[in-house]
């Protein structure tokens, strides 16, 4: 690889990894630099992915005290993660690459439309949950409950990922009432962890839209979440590739990763400590025109 192309990738993955420290998508930066030297859209992802790895790392070490005092409710959503993304990963080393074409553009727009809506969405399941509460309340006036009513409202209880506290609120050690906990947020982000392993880019717009629906918080205070699971599906996957290049010889670019992964590193550490100044309506501004920018630049 050229040295020009290489100061080029080391550039564009440091202002990458500020972007995916903020809101996610860096990669669309990176990406169409990689291809646009001759690189395979397979091989891209492959060598991208490596590379963007140490930008999620960076973000993480920026957001550490964050994600710190979330840790007693981020193990399952953090499994699952680990787990898609191997899926993703595995599928991309034996899909066609046209597959991307079509992928892309649609989970974009479900990302934006999230991120958009959030209040509306948000309002409709807590408005289901507060139904579902009034129901049992009515049912707990009219008699006494069955053994199985009891084990179908616990139940209930905990699908829905909060109790009387609210979203976003704990009602015991455990941590069991904590919307990180509700099984519909732990599928979403794990059907969005796939595509984060298949191809990486977009990705955080996703875990933020879903995040801030299931959670009912705002984008700053669950960019930090955002992040782990960006570092831990890109770890995944760039495991996935590596493997697969010394048993498969699965092609990585790796002077291009290194480039890449130099100014990701840096770019994901200060850019976490900027983001966390931004403003939400600004946060929300820039997911919306990254979220734009990646869905012309896919149909284009």
């Amino acid at each position: 690889m050229e040295p020009l192309n290489l100061i080029v990738l080391l550039v564009m993955g440091t202002i990458a990894g500020a972007i995916n420290a903020a809101v996610g998508s860096g990669s669309l930066l990176t990406l169409p630099v990689l291809m646009a030297v001759g690189v395979p859209p397979g091989v891209a992802v492959r060598t991208n992915t490596v590379g963007m790895f140490f930008s999620t790392l960076g973000s993480c070490l920026g957001y550490r005290r964050e994600i710190v005092a979330e840790k007693q409710h981020l193990a399952p959503v953090t499994v699952t993660a680990t787990v898609g993304a191997t899926a993703g990963a595995l599928l991309l080393l034996v899909s066609p690459a046209a597959a991307l074409d079509v992928v892309v553009p649609v989970l974009i727009v479900l990302a934006l439309a999230m991120v958009l809506f959030q209040k509306r969405l948000t309002a409709a399941i807590r408005s289901g949950r507060e139904r579902r509460a009034t129901q049992r309340e009515a049912r707990r006036e009219a008699g006494p409950e069955t053994s199985a009513e009891k084990v179908a409202e616990s139940g209930t209880e905990k699908a829905a990922g909060t109790g009387a506290a609210g979203p976003g609120r704990d009602t015991g050690a455990s941590g069991q009432s904590s919307p990180l906990r509700s099984p519909a947020l732990i599928g979403s982000l794990g059907a969005a962890s796939v595509y984060g392993g298949y191809f990486t880019a977009a990705q955080g717009v996703l875990y933020l839209g879903i995040l801030g629906i299931f959670t009912g918080r705002s984008m700053g205070s669950v960019n930090s979440i955002k992040n782990l699971m960006s570092l831990a599906v890109n770890l995944a996957a760039a495991v996935v590739y590596v493997v697969a290049f010394f048993l498969f010889d699965a092609e990585i670019v790796w002077i291009g990763s290194a480039a890449i992964a130099l100014g990701a590193l840096l770019g994901g550490f200060f850019g976490a400590h900027l983001a966390k100044r931004m403003p939400e309506w600004l946060l929300r501004g820039i997911i919306v025109v990254v979220a734009l920018a990646a869905l012309v630049g896919e149909v284009l």
